[in-house]
Parts: structure tokens; sequence; C-alpha cells
């Protein structure tokens, strides 16, 4: 667990490090987002926009009054994870369900830092792990504690009952943060529905095998999900238009729901270092909200 939390902790540093050097000092949080609260109201000036009008203090005729607004200075950020056995597809220790837990873990102490409310979803087709939100040390090393120990119950996957539970749990507009491999099918509506509904960050997990499959011939190939292992011939252009091309238009499909929804969307491979990938996102998400600010 101690060393877990090191290497956790070197990564969280690093990744804050180098958004921090990037923006120039105008870095605030690695969960900067577009939530905002009132904050007073001020005499309206031409150019305002008229919607921003607030018409009680208005109405006391002492002139034209708008609303203001401050960015939240407490994010709520909750995790959802996936934890079905397709996601230990993989070496060991580098495995889907691996660099899952690891990203989590280090979103949660990014979070602990600067003082934001976190909550994680473990999911399969059923919840495997709930996590109330929190703040502080305690419950930073909690959340990691618990994905460290984690045994999934359930082999299978469901998303749109993971992003069902979220949707019931969440109910403060908060940064979502869902990792999923997104092998699975009818989860759109659901996916939808929480785009529209939470600042969304979608991270796709992604073992290159899964779209580069060699041509071995015919193997023996174990579903995970379903226990069943079925002899496949890998070379024929049936199992790779079948098997294979799934993926990429899967990709695709994400991307555009979130393209659409303007949810945040990144697809990290496994064998790759993901801490740059993490920077590269945050920092892309910094300069969004600065310029909307």
């Amino acid at each position: 667990m101690k060393d877990l939390v090191r290497k956790l902790r070197k990564y969280e540093i690093q990744i804050r490090k180098a958004i921090d050097s990037q923006m120039q000092g105008d870095f605030k949080s690695v969960f900067k987002s577009s939530g905002l609260e009132f904050d007073d109201v001020r005499a309206y000036q031409y150019g305002d926009d008229v919607r921003s009008i607030d018409w009680n203090v208005t109405a006391k005729g002492h002139g034209t009054f708008v609303k203001t607004y401050r960015e939240e200075k407490e994010q709520n950020v909750f995790l959802l994870l996936d934890v079905s056995s397709s996601q230990e597809l993989g070496v060991p220790g580098a495995q889907k369900m691996d660099i899952g837990k690891e990203i989590s873990g280090i979103l949660a102490l990014a979070a602990l830092k600067q003082g934001s409310q976190i909550g994680m979803i473990c999911f399969s087709n059923v919840k495997e792990r709930y996590l109330k939100p929190g703040k502080g040390n305690e419950h930073a090393y909690a959340l990691i504690k618990a994905l460290a120990e984690l045994q999934p119950q359930s082999t299978k996957t469901d998303i749109g009952a993971g992003i069902r539970l979220a949707l019931n749990v969440v109910k403060r507009k908060s940064i979502i943060i869902l990792i999923s491999d997104f092998i699975d099918l009818n989860y759109e509506r659901e996916l939808t529905m929480i785009a529209k509904k939470h600042d969304l960050i979608v991270l796709q997990l992604i073992d290159k095998r899964e779209m580069e499959f060699p041509k071995l011939g015919i193997i023996p190939l174990l579903d995970k999900e379903t226990g069943k292992t079925i002899w496949m011939n890998t070379s024929s252009k049936a199992f790779r238009s079948r098997y294979l091309a799934p993926y990429a238009q899967n990709q695709e499909k994400l991307s555009k729901i979130c393209r659409q929804y303007q949810a945040d969307f990144l697809p990290i491979l496994t064998d790759q270092d993901y801490v740059p990938q993490l920077v590269n996102l945050f920092r892309s998400r910094n300069k969004t909200m600065k310029r909307s600010a």
C-alpha cells in the first residue's frame, strides 16, 4: 500500500507541476470546471446580457441590475470506474484495470491537494464499490485502499447501469470522470444524460491488441466475461471485420457524443505513459475554462 501511494503521489505531483508551468502561474486547479455560483448584483452596463438582469432587484426602482457570478471554490468530483473482466486484458501490472485504478488514485490525490470533495463508484454490471464524497487525507487514502483491495464480484459489464447509478447518487452538478474500455452496447442514452447534467470527462482505456490483433491462425480465445473459450481463425477477414472493426467504430461513437455535448474525451493506450496524456487533457481544460470565464 505504501509503495502504491508513493507511486501515485509522484505522478500526481508531476501532473500538477507540468500544468502549472505551462499555464505560467494561472493554474488554479486540475479540476477547474465551468461551475459558477451567484456572487452579487451590480448596475447594468451597455453590452450586458439581458438574461442576467435580476428583475427582483430591478423592480425596486433604483435602476437596472444584473447578477454576477464567480467560479465555485469547492468542486465536487466523482470517479466512475468500470471494473468488469474485460478490463483485465494486458500484462500483469499494466492491465486496463491497473491503469484505471492508478488514474483514479492520482486524481484522488489531486483532489486532496485542492480541497475538492471526491467520491467513487466502481461498477461491473452491478455496483461493486461505492465511496461517498469526502475530502482530506483520510478520505483520499481510504479511496486508494479501496481500489487496491477491490475484487469484483461480477465478470460482466453494464455501462448504462453504472451511469444510471451515478445519476441517482450525484445530485449536485459535478465533474464526473468516467473510466472504461467501453466494450459494451446500448449505453449511449445514459452517456448523453450524464453529459447534459454534469461536467463529463471520458477516459477510454485501450489495449492495442484490441485494434491490431496479430494474425495467429486458429487459436482458442477466452471471453472473460462469459467464461467461454472459442476457437477462432484470427487470420480470416470474417474475424477481423466482426471482432476488430467494432473497436474503431465504438471509439468514433464515443468521440461524437462527447463533441456534441461538450464532454472531454481521451483514449488512453495501456502500453503508453498516460501521465503526459492527462497533463494535456487538464491543460486544455484550463485554457478552455479561462477563455469562457
